[in-house]
């Protein structure tokens, strides 16, 4: 389906994302109105080790709840870098940990009914441990090891609901 845009403004605006509203006009001639979240896009880091992953925990403030995720983000603003610069600065952020290897799995379009933001998936291996330097926000984070089996059940039961 071609969609044509009409016109496009910001209607938000602050350093980590922009909220815009677009009207425009579908291929059978009806018209519409568009919000998109213009985002960057952001890494999330599977570190692997020993049959199993390392998680961290956080306090997610818009569903008012700690979560259970794998270490993912995006660059501070005005910081650029490749998607393996991100994922490699976000695992050592968040975890202390460095990646003798870290191998790019693909990447996905996080909600791509509002958004144009990708999240570049990557695995991390061979780990070396380190201090992690959480950002502010950062600092109620902690971080566990968990087996496979444990992951695996913790997605099935919806306590891995989050991936940035």
């Amino acid at each position: 389906m071609s969609i044509k845009t009409l016109s496009s403004r910001v209607v938000y605006e602050n350093p980590w994302l922009s909220l815009r509203e677009d009207q425009v006009e579908r291929a059978n001639g009806s018209s519409g109105l568009y919000s998109v979240i213009d985002k960057p896009d952001f890494a999330l880091v599977i570190p692997m080790e020993n049959n199993g992953f390392h998680l961290v925990e956080q306090y997610r403030y818009p569903v008012q709840r700690r979560s259970w995720e794998f270490p993912s983000g995006s660059f501070p603003p005005g910081v650029t870098g490749t998607p393996e610069e991100m994922a490699a600065a976000e695992l050592a952020e968040e975890t202390g940990f460095t990646a003798d290897r870290l191998e790019k799995l693909g990447y996905l379009h996080s909600a791509n009914s509002m958004t144009g933001e990708r999240v570049h998936v990557f695995l991390a291996t061979d780990l070396t441990p380190g201090e992690p330097n959480r950002e502010e926000t950062e600092q109620d984070m902690h971080q566990r090891w968990f087996p496979q089996a444990e992951i695996e059940r913790m997605l099935r039961t919806g306590v891995i609901t989050g991936c940035e």
